[in-house]
């Protein structure tokens, strides 16, 4: 290119500026990702969740942990050491000589701008004589110094600086480039060629191909896509899975095979381990030959999972394989309920395809319960609770208490709470409490409209339903007082029924007599009214056509009197009633009008604040879409309270709409990971295609806690599709201008024609 020159850093000064800019590219977003958090304020949470988890082995384990590691120690000095050299380069890039800066000559002499030739010449003299070369000056800043002498003596010189900037005339553009002069010298040409080669012919590719091979083998759940291709056979080939084939589905998963995956591990020790545990556990169908239940990595996990559930003590050969497939399946088990939900939606759209049925995806929810609690399915939700044993169960399962689920339990009153468990200590009685308290209570609302329409609720077939369900979370603190007035006031209700005859005397009954007491009022539900006999009354005479027309008129004034016969009221009566009834009837049609046109506005404003209604609500729920795509809630929402699952587990619950009497989901399971106090969460179905009356059920299935789940009906009425009209004034748009010219003349006609006629 004319004009312009390209010179490299000889004396690497400039290369600083590159280092700089590329070490704070590294060190600024490593110290945000990958300093260590502060343990100070992970043991002070630790230690507030202790009173309710500290019988917890996820807790217990986390506090005999120590907070001090090895690695984040090591993280620590590496991002250290980074910002001390990111130090030193800034020190060293603000003390380099800037050459470029602006060429002034006032300033090489050390004079001030506007001096006197003289002045410049003895100025000139001095620097001179101490900076000439042969007198032991630096030979560079004399010929600056000589330069600047001529730019300011010389006429041409200083025209040319007056101009150019510069006294020798225009110059050459010049580009530095911040790299070393050693990479392009000739000599290290195949050294730089060796290293460009290594990095981007050998550890790029295999850098990428590494990425590539992990990223085809996992699904976006980190699940290998084996274990859903599997998953997705079994469920396909069984769609009414019960609980003892889904856990040989659940331990089949590829991520417990060696060969798949190298965090499982299959030990020598486990020939030994694990037919111990299979006699205790009994049948666990190890002899199966179905492929791949079949396997000895199949068997093993599939084992300790049965054993985690009977609660069985594992040794410590066991202990880091029992930890590791714990630790697994919630993850899988998501994932089977995935791919149920895929399988369902495409039985839909498809055929060919079996999908599975509700009770099976219901299952995969009710084992994640199970794991969480290590519980059997038809053991007592009342095992949850710390200190509970199953002899202790016969107490609360008595026929005085009849305490069977945790809602039973927090119904109760204090006193009768206390005495049922008279077998604990005050102590782990108040602990109980405490952590009764912490489990959730959760109340759902649940709106049914058609968005987008301009009848709401109006639902007609085919069309696409919204259900909006609000959630809100609490604790089952907050209703201990209200089941305890709540049922204070049921006892005062019975007790008042009770009371018989006057002066408020209690009569007391018999055994046998309270039994049948109790069941009169469900027979007397199902009774039929008695159809009472309807006498025969004499009818009165009717009247004539002029007492009719007397009868309209005094009705329009309000003038009939109650039991008044027309037959027998006075000639002056009725004259005076003939004469009244012109003006009558005009002022009762005036008022007719008018409280139509009264009518007629308020119903015009009623329906405008029916639609201002409607458009804000719209409005609001498009506000709340587009704030929850860009918002990111945090996933941590409560520490669920379970005694042998070795992490900690937050609670997360399941939504969805079932159709029980066919067996079949309505809607997907939405996973709601975000509820901390208060979430809205909207789904959407297809409404059926033959009107009726439909009643579907929507489910709210906890992930973590056995025995809190919430039903609630959803009857709704479908009526038929409006018909789309074939032919409309406004569909009628001419398809060139010529036809809208034709069209407004022959319009225009039409109107002229038409004030003719009229004039005429």
């Amino acid at each position: 290119m004319a004009g312009q020159q390209f010179q490299y850093d000889d004396s690497g000064n400039t290369s600083f500026y590159f280092l700089t800019s590329f070490v704070g590219l590294l060190v600024i977003p490593a110290t945000f990702y990958l300093w260590p958090k502060d343990h100070n304020d992970e043991e002070r949470r630790i230690k507030t969740l202790g009173k309710v988890h500290r019988r917890c082995l996820w807790y217990q384990l986390r506090s005999g942990k120590s907070s001090h590691n090895s690695i984040s120690t090591l993280k620590k000095i590496g991002l250290i050491c980074g910002w001390i050299l990111l130090c030193c380069l800034l020190y060293k890039v603000s003390i380099i000589e800037n050459r470029e800066k602006e060429y002034n000559p006032y300033e090489v002499l050390g004079v001030d701008p506007g001096a006197s030739v003289a002045e410049i010449k003895k100025q000139y003299r001095q620097l001179s004589l101490k900076h000439h070369p042969d007198k032991g000056g630096d030979e560079v800043l004399f010929m600056r110094i000589a330069k600047a002498y001529a730019a300011l003596t010389d006429e041409e010189s200083r025209k040319n600086w007056e101009e150019y900037g510069n006294p020798d005339g225009p110059q050459a553009t010049t580009f530095g480039i911040a790299l070393p002069s050693w990479i392009v010298d000739q000599k290290n040409s195949m050294l730089v060629l060796a290293v460009y080669g290594f990095a981007f012919m050998v550890i790029l590719p295999v850098v990428v191909g590494t990425w590539w091979y992990r990223s085809v083998r996992y699904s976006g759940d980190q699940i290998l896509i084996h274990t859903t291709q599997l998953y997705m056979h079994f469920l396909n080939r069984t769609p009414n899975m019960n609980m003892k084939r889904l856990i040989m589905v659940l331990t089949a998963a590829f991520e417990f095979d060696p060969r798949s995956n190298k965090e499982a591990v299959m030990r020598p020790m486990d020939n030994v381990e694990i037919p111990l545990l299979i006699r205790e556990l009994g049948n666990v169908n190890e002899k199966k030959k179905e492929l791949p239940f079949c396997l000895p990595y199949s068997v093993k996990s599939r084992v300790l999972l049965l054993a985690h559930l009977s609660r069985l003590e594992i040794s410590q050969n066991l202990e880091e394989d029992y930890w590791f497939v714990i630790r697994k399946c919630p993850t899988l088990l998501q994932e089977m309920i995935n791919v149920g939900c895929q399988l369902t939606m495409m039985a839909n759209t498809r055929g060919g395809i079996h999908a599975p049925r509700l009770e099976s995806i219901e299952n995969c929810m009710k084992l994640s319960q199970m794991l969480v609690q290590s519980l059997w399915e038809s053991k007592s939700a009342l095992l949850q609770l710390p200190l509970f044993e199953e002899d202790n169960l016969k107490y609360c399962l008595s026929k005085k208490y009849k305490v069977r689920t945790i809602q039973d339990l927090v119904s109760m009153k204090d006193v009768d709470r206390r005495n049922m468990l008279r077998f604990l200590s005050e102590d782990k009685y108040d602990e109980i409490i405490a952590v009764l308290g912490s489990f959730p209570h959760v109340s759902m609302e649940i709106k049914l409209q058609v968005l987008d329409d301009e009848d709401s609720s109006n639902i007609t077939a085919g069309s696409i339903v919204t259900v909006t369900v609000t959630l809100r979370r609490g604790t089952m603190t907050t209703i201990f007082e209200k089941e305890q007035e709540h049922g204070a006031c049921i006892n005062d209700d019975q007790d008042t029924d009770d009371i018989q005859g006057a002066g408020g005397v209690k009569s007391k009954k018999k055994a046998w007599q309270k039994n049948k007491g109790a069941k009169k009022p469900a027979k007397s539900k199902k009774k039929k009214p008695i159809k009472k006999k309807v006498v025969a009354q004499p009818t009165p005479p009717q009247p004539t056509e002029q007492q009719k027309q007397k009868q309209k008129h005094s009705q329009a004034n309000g003038s009939v009197v109650a039991g008044s016969d027309p037959s027998n009221r006075d000639e002056d009566e009725d004259d005076l009633s003939d004469k009244g009834s012109d003006s009558e009837e005009e002022t009762t049609n005036k008022d007719s009008q008018s409280e139509k046109e009264d009518d007629s506005d308020k119903e015009t404003e009623h329906e405008e604040k029916d639609d201002e209604a409607e458009w804000e609500a719209l409005q609001q729920s498009i506000q709340r879409r587009e704030r929850a795509l860009l918002e990111t809630k945090s996933k941590v929402t409560h520490p669920v309270h379970t005694l042998y699952f070795p992490e900690e587990k937050q609670e997360w619950w399941w939504l969805y709409i079932a159709d029980r009497k066919e067996h079949s989901l309505i809607s997907m399971p939405y996973h709601v990971c975000t509820l901390k106090d208060e979430e809205e969460i909207e789904l959407k179905f297809s409404a059926p295609y033959k009107p009726g009356n439909y009643q579907y059920s929507v489910i709210l299935r906890c992930d973590s806690y056995m025995g809190l789940d919430l039903i609630r009906p959803l009857k709704f009425e479908v009526q038929e599709a409006k018909q789309v009209p074939e032919t409309h004034p406004q569909w009628d748009i001419p398809e060139t201008e010529e036809e809208e010219e034709d069209q407004e003349d022959s319009e225009g006609i039409e109107d002229s024609e038409e004030e003719e006629e009229e004039n005429d």
